[in-house]
This record gives C-alpha cells, sequence and structure tokens, in this order.
C-alpha cells in the first residue's frame, strides 16, 4: 500500500481534525466520503424523527453510494442507535403525535432491514398512519382527474345506446339538424365505452435506490389509488440492479412499500427490459419512468430500451422525481438523450401528478402540459 493511499485512509479515519496529523487534502470526491462520516461520528447532535427527517435519509442514500453493503449495514445499525430512532419508535407517545411526514416513511423503508424485530410493528403503525394521511389527501384528486381524462378519450363512434354521450352527440351532428322536423339527424354517435373494460394500461417503473426515498413514496401511494379505478390496468415494477413486479401488493399501500428495499446499485435497462415483456398493448400503454437516471448497468442498452418502448406507440414519460424535495440531482446526458428522442423529462411533485396521469391518459401533450405548469429539468 502506498504511502499517499495510507495517508488518505487514515485522513477519513481521523476526521480532519487540527491534531490528526496527516496534513493530507481530500478531493472533492473523497470529502463527499467524509461529510458522510462526519454527520454520523463527529456529530452529537441526536436526530429524530422530525424536521431532521430528510437529513438522515438523504445520508441513507449517500451511504450506499460510498460504501460496500456490509459496511453499509453496520452504518445503520450505528445509526439507529447514535440517532435514537430506535428508542423514539418504542415510545408510544410519539406514534400518536408523529406528523404525516414522507420523509419519515422513507426512512424507516431504508432501515427496514436492520430494525429490530420487537420495533418493526410499530415501525408499521407509523407507515401505516403516514399513508392513510397520504391516500386520504391524494386519492380524491387522482381518482377525479383519471376518471374525467379516460371518460373523455374513450369516445367511440360505434357505441350501445347507453354509452352514448348525449351532449357531445348532439355537438357533433348540429349541422345535421333538419328544421322542418325540429330534430337533429345523429350521423355520427359519440360513446364512452364500456366502464368495466380496462380501457389504458399504466406501468409505473420505479427506481428503488437510496436517492429516490420519497418518490418511492409518493408512487406506491398513487400506485395503489390508480389500482381501483377499474378503468385502468396499472402494473408496479421497481428495480435497483434487480427487477421486482410489485403488482399483486398495490392493494396495501404499506404492503407495497414494506416490499420495496431501498438502497443498492441501478440497472434501468433490465427494469425496461422487463417492462417491454409485460405490455400487451404500446398503443393504449402510458409507462412513467420514475428515476434519476443515473445507469449503473449498460447505459447505452438503457437508452436502445428506451427508443424500443416509444417505437412500439408505449407513451414513456420521465419523472426524475416525484416530491416536494425541491430540484433532483440527475443524469444530464441520458436526460437530454430521451428528451431529443420527444420523451418528457422532467420533476413533479404529488400535486400536479393527477392532472399530468389525466394529460397522458387523454394523449394531450405532456411537454406543453409541463411548459404550461412552469415545470422543467
Amino acid at each position: 500500500m502506498s504511502n499517499d493511499t495510507t495517508l488518505r485512509k487514515w485522513r477519513l479515519i481521523l476526521g480532519g481534525d487540527q491534531h490528526d496529523g496527516t496534513g493530507y487534502t481530500l478531493n472533492t470526491a473523497d470529502q463527499q466520503i467524509d461529510n458522510t462520516l462526519e454527520a454520523l461520528y463527529d456529530n452529537n447532535r441526536k436526530g429524530g424523527l422530525g424536521p431532521s427527517s430528510p437529513n438522515v435519509n438523504r445520508w441513507l442514500g449517500d451511504i450506499r453510494t460510498f460504501f460496500p453493503s456490509s459496511v453499509v449495514k453496520i452504518m445503520q445499525q450505528d445509526a439507529l442507535k447514535r440517532l435514537n430512532l430506535t428508542q423514539l419508535l418504542l415510545e408510544k407517545e410519539i406514534l400518536e403525535n408523529t406528523d404525516a411526514d414522507v420523509h419519515l416513511v422513507a426512512t424507516l423503508l431504508s432501515l427496514s432491514n436492520v430494525i429490530p424485530a420487537k420495533t418493526k410493528d410499530t415501525a408499521r403503525l407509523v407507515v401505516r398512519k403516514v399513508t392513510d394521511e397520504l391516500v386520504r389527501r391524494l386519492s380524491q384528486p387522482m381518482q377525479q382527474a383519471v376518471t374525467g381524462a379516460l371518460n373523455r378519450s374513450a369516445r367511440n363512434r360505434r357505441p350501445r345506446h347507453n354509452e352514448i354521450n348525449w351532449p357531445l352527440t348532439i355537438q357533433k351532428n348540429l349541422k345535421h339538424y333538419q328544421p322542418e322536423f325540429k330534430t337533429i339527424i345523429p350521423e355520427t354517435k359519440i360513446g364512452y365505452g364500456r366502464k368495466r373494460t380496462a380501457l389504458k394500461d399504466v406501468i409505473l417503473c420505479l427506481d428503488q435506490s437510496g436517492s429516490m426515498g420519497t418518490s418511492v413514496v409518493y408512487s406506491g401511494i398513487f400506485g395503489a389509488v390508480m389500482a381501483s379505478i377499474p378503468a385502468l390496468q396499472t402494473r408496479m415494477v421497481v428495480f435497483d440492479t434487480a427487477v421486482a413486479d410489485l403488482t399483486e401488493q398495490l392493494q396495501d399501500p404499506v404492503d407495497l412499500l414494506f416490499g420495496v428495499q431501498l438502497g443498492g446499485g441501478t440497472d434501468i435497462q433490465l427494469a425496461l427490459s422487463y417492462c417491454q415483456q409485460v405490455i400487451p398493448r404500446p398503443a393504449d400503454t402510458v409507462m412513467v419512468l420514475i428515476t434519476d437516471l443515473y445507469e449503473g448497468g449498460n447505459p447505452a442498452n438503457m437508452r436502445k430500451r428506451a427508443a424500443e418502448l416509444v417505437s412500439a406507440g408505449v407513451q414513456l414519460i420521465v419523472l426524475l422525481a416525484l416530491n416536494d424535495d425541491g430540484t433532483p440531482g440527475y443524469d444530464h446526458e441520458n436526460a437530454q438523450f430521451l428528451a431529443d428522442m420527444g420523451v418528457p423529462v422532467f420533476a413533479c411533485t404529488p400535486d400536479k401528478f393527477p392532472d399530468l396521469m389525466a394529460t397522458a391518459l387523454s394523449k394531450q401533450d405532456v411537454m406543453q402540459w409541463a411548459h404550461a405548469n412552469d415545470i422543467s429539468k
């Protein structure tokens, strides 16, 4: 081991205090690692489940970026002790007074593999409380927007009598008004279609790497809501370096979220390949890929798979984030490639997502919608 490598390691171990004796200056990448270590081991502040949670969640994502899985598990266990998360979760009054906070859920999901068994039931109750509140707040706007869009887009020219949309049919046939009979000849009939048949397929393809924590929570909530709409066939696919289809868990947001394993690498092309195999009706499919586009697999294959989906007729939308956490970090080159191909690429807040889906399902211009709502990369 070279002297330079030894000094680097001792500098990271000792933390850069003026008495560490190494005199070594870290580069930018090593400084990020040092900040991550300092947040846990050189900080006497006690964390918790309140306003500091977003920072905790970001830190949980950072350690997976910089350290191997064996070290990540040790650091997670240390975080449980040093940030008092376990102790707080065991106190009933904390549970009763916890506000509905999506960052809290993301933090708990990140720590799910190392939370002690006696604490897991309490953690699940906290997640249930938060998700119930989010479903209550987000369900109605989502259902109204999507159902309205489907009703508008499901018009057909040969409807059955009970499927006829009379206001639109009359409007379409005004030119066939017969003055002598004071009536309109409905030459063209417009209907809503069969309401019990899935009119559209929706795939939420979700990056479950640590940096996407709050996006995972909101995606799970919206996925569960859309799964309850009969006219939609909704599928939930999550991925890191492997792909998991969680569609069966969409009936319960809590089961769905605990089925997600936050962390690990990112293989977007593998996820896109899987989605290609489970799309039966490309022209009637809206696929929302939620990822920061940092591809740990094969970037060329990722771009190829995306192009194939679009060429097949799938309406592909890429969300760099689905949360209220501000401007996300993302791979600009991959984002530009997709945008040049005509794929909408931007971050979206939860309050805008129902309207976004309504726009996509009614086959309106999503990028025009984004510009009108002052949304950009």
